[in-house]
């Protein structure tokens, strides 16, 4: 997988995990799911992901959109 996928499936898993901690545990989850959001809204603009840097310096395969 090329940063591009990792990006999109971890955000994804945390939208999705937050989403059921929000619901089960705490309303303040839903706080981590519009973090998530706010984080890929401005990727689209900007280019610059955090996660994709991390990703990076780990030795992921690098993509298109984040480079």
């Amino acid at each position: 997988m090329n940063i591009d996928r990792l990006v999109f499936a971890i955000a994804g898993f945390f939208v999705l995990a937050s989403l059921l901690l929000g619901y089960y545990v705490s309303e303040y989850w839903f706080l981590f799911t519009g973090f998530v959001g706010l984080n890929l809204f401005q990727a689209a603009f900007t280019g610059f992901c955090p996660l994709a840097k991390i990703l990076k310096a780990a030795g992921a395969q690098p993509g298109e959109a984040f480079k």
